[in-house]
């Protein structure tokens, strides 16, 4: 990095305040940051977040798993009934 040459000390205060912002933009972004991971490790944005990424495979085929299961589930709870 090259040193920077200054005419006048309103050329440094005005670098200087430039810097400051900078500072405060990212100070501000790292905040938000932390905030979004917080809200990210919450439990229940970790289940939905599980549950979304199997939403679209299940979507696809939750009506063949519901054919399939319910003959069992009527099966069981018959037998069930009956004492078997």
């Amino acid at each position: 990095m090259e040193t920077k040459k200054y005419s006048s000390y309103a050329e440094i205060e005005r670098e200087l305040e430039i810097l400051k912002l900078e500072k405060q933009i990212n100070y501000q972004k790292l905040v938000l940051s932390v905030q979004k991971t917080k809200e990210s490790l919450e439990p229940q944005n970790l289940v939905n977040g599980f549950l979304g990424s199997y939403k679209t495979i299940l979507s696809n085929s939750y009506i063949k798993i519901i054919q399939v299961a319910i003959p069992y589930l009527i099966a069981w709870f018959m037998n069930k009934k009956r004492g078997n």
